[in-house]
């Protein structure tokens, strides 16, 4: 593995000028480009700590044998210079915004005599409009069979249609009034585009021109007693109409624009594209990638447009708005870069307010259901579930795979209401009756505790809990009764808590809470249990009493189990803070008040909303609540504007 210090650049050869770099392995490939305002202060950035850099970087750093790089004048060059190498090169450690599938499009062939409409997927080409994506292709054969009868240009194939032209009899679309017929001339080429040329206005979003167009037309044909072509063109009508019901309206202003959101955690982001036209949302499109680096959202942002919008045929692709949840640092210059593409303005920018808000709130939760289903995929394949037991076997030298995990979290804010949580995995899912939580009291002395002496508590408990209910002989617990089963509670027949020990636990922390737990461990002299812990900046795996960290494969089966177990861990012990804290917060400052019992404190609430406005009011005002007098109502009052509690405590 080739060392960074072996190829970093002598200090003052890195010039402090906006440029393009480019990482290469011992053998010359490029593994990846980027792009920087100064090459100086980039650059050193990867060769400053390696143990610091994301993990991604890490291995990309130690997989590198060299860098290089190119100034340019401005930033638009050096974008310009930064997708073209990407393109060119394809760099392994580089984002890419890859589609899972080949979405669909509805294509109309401009560049040839008799444009056909059709369905068409893969690379974009010259000469060709295309509208979408769709999510699938009957969503465009139902668009297409809806306006064929009022837009009936060509659909057939090549051979198709020159079969037809030798043989002069037109297809069975031709004869139902779908298609124009141009293979036996009953329409000019140039009447034919007229009627490609129309579609694509339709298309593109100037419904209303034909729908008014297409009722004063069949109120003319009514009014001149041509009842069947008065009849033929309000069936048109209907088809029109049914076509834009299949294309919700979600901006009012006609909007010309891409809203894009991501979903992220520290290894992977997803990405949700709506394309807006005409203030109708005419696709959607979504990606999973990897994080190369510790990126901002405004990284991801800037990835994206280069990515999407560099193609020779962006005129058609840029938007006039692109909305976008944060602006990258070279915002300006990517907008400049996009209006080259476009040959119009394009405008950058985050929605505030308003509907254009509203619709990137729900790009963005799509993005997460996206990233969720993500995760979750593979909790639902059996082969991948054994594989990640096996993975994190070898990797934390267990002789055998954990069939039950438990991880632990601490929850807290400055050492108050201190709780924590155990959750457990079962052959690598959620054993939810398993759960537990455990509310930490604090030290003898009254003072607060830290996040370690709390893991530290909490593991002694678990474990004390464990000792005392195992069966004699595997510990030094009590004997059992006669007749009583290891883990089952004599009286209800049901398991008892803690009853079963964990093949590995993994608490959710670094080197220091995982040194605290295995000292606790090896004071209560258990022995038969690994130990790991996964910190969230890098994602590293630690081990007692190692120096350095495990460091798993972004792409692992055993790393993404341990991300789920760690995060399911987080939200559990989180929950249970918040109810803690939201019931201490409304109620305690009202427990002290004589005469004043649950049924009563939740009556004053309902009535008042809010502490804040109970202290706010007057006596005589919460003597309206039914059940409380005027003395009662100043003893609360009294309570709450007491220097302990403070008037803004119930804030």
């Amino acid at each position: 593995m080739p060392d960074p210090s072996s190829y970093r650049p002598a200090p003052g050869t890195i010039p402090d000028a906006p440029g393009v770099y480019r990482f290469r392995d011992p053998t010359g490939r490029v593994i990846y480009v980027g792009k920087a305002k100064s090459l100086r202060n980039r650059l050193n950035s990867y060769f400053a700590d390696v143990w610091s850099l994301h993990a991604r970087t890490q291995q990309m750093v130690t997989t590198a044998g060299s860098v290089d790089w190119v100034t340019v004048g401005t930033e638009v060059e050096a974008l310009q210079l930064e997708f073209s190498w990407i393109k060119e090169f394809d760099p392994r450690f580089n984002v890419k915004y890859r589609d899972d599938k080949s979405y669909p499009f509805l294509a109309v062939t401009l560049d040839e005599d008799f444009p056909r409409l059709q369905v068409m997927r893969g690379a974009k080409r010259k000469g060709v409009r295309y509208f979408g994506p769709y999510s699938h292709a009957w969503a465009i054969r139902e668009t297409l069979d809806l306006l064929l009868r009022v837009f009936p240009a060509r659909t057939c194939s090549a051979g198709v249609f020159k079969r037809a032209h030798q043989i002069g009899r037109p297809c069975l679309l031709g004869d139902i009034g779908k298609c124009s017929a141009p293979c036996v001339g009953r329409v000019s080429p140039a009447e034919h585009r007229d009627i490609v040329d129309d579609f694509c206005d339709f298309m593109a979003g100037r419904t209303d021109l034909f729908l008014k167009r297409v009722e004063r037309e069949m109120l003319q044909a009514s009014e001149e007693l041509e009842f069947e072509r008065a009849a033929r063109l309000r069936d048109d009508l209907v088809a029109l109409r049914r076509a834009l019901e299949k294309q919700t309206v979600v901006l009012g202003d006609g909007t010309d624009a891409d809203i894009v959101a991501f979903a992220e955690d520290p290894l992977e982001a997803a990405v949700q594209v709506f394309h807006v036209r005409g203030g109708r949302v005419r696709g959607q499109r979504g990606w999973v990638v990897e994080k190369v680096e510790d990126l901002t959202t405004g990284d991801l942002v800037h990835h994206f447009c280069t990515q999407m919008y560099g193609e020779e045929h962006g005129e058609n692709d840029v938007p006039r708005e692109l909305l976008v949840p944060a602006l990258p640092d070279d915002a300006e210059a990517l907008s400049d870069w996009l209006s080259e593409h476009r040959g119009s303005r394009v405008s950058l920018r985050v929605p505030q307010r308003g509907d254009k808000r509203s619709l990137m709130e729900t790009v963005a939760r799509n993005a997460a259901e996206v990233l969720q289903r993500h995760k979750l995929r593979r909790a639902g394949d059996l082969t991948t579930r054994n594989k990640a037991l096996e993975e994190i076997a070898e990797a934390l030298a267990m002789e055998g795979v954990p069939l039950r995990i438990e991880c632990f979290d601490v929850s807290q804010i400055q050492g108050t209401d201190v709780v924590a949580s155990m959750v457990v995995f079962e052959d690598g899912l959620e054993r939810k009756s398993e759960y537990r939580r455990f509310i930490v009291r604090g030290n003898a002395d009254g003072s607060g505790m830290d996040d370690l002496s709390a893991m530290s508590e909490v593991m002694r408990r678990r474990f004390a809990r464990y000792k005392a209910l195992a069966p004699a002989g595997e510990t030094d617990g009590e004997p059992l009764a006669e007749g009583e089963l290891p883990g089952i509670d004599p009286l209800t027949g049901k398991a008892r808590r803690f009853a079963y020990p964990p093949q590995l636990i993994v608490v959710d922390g670094g080197q220091p809470q995982v040194n605290a737990v295995a000292a606790v461990l090896a004071e209560m002299g258990v022995t038969d249990v690994a130990l790991c812990g996964l910190a969230k900046r890098l994602e590293e795996v630690w081990l007692p009493a190692d120096d350095f960290p495990v460091i798993l494969p972004r792409t692992s089966e055993a790393l993404y189990l341990l991300q789920r177990v760690r995060d399911e861990a987080h939200r559990f012990a989180i929950t249970f803070h918040r109810q803690r804290r939201s019931k201490r917060m409304t109620e305690s400052a009202l427990d002290e008040v004589a005469g004043l019992g649950e049924v009563r404190r939740k009556a004053l609430l309902r009535h008042f909303g809010s502490l804040k406005r109970v202290a706010d009011a007057t006596p005589e005002e919460i003597a309206e609540v039914p059940g409380i007098g005027l003395k009662t109502a100043e003893s609360v009052l009294a309570a709450l504007r007491s220097p302990e509690t403070g008037k803004t405590a119930g804030r």
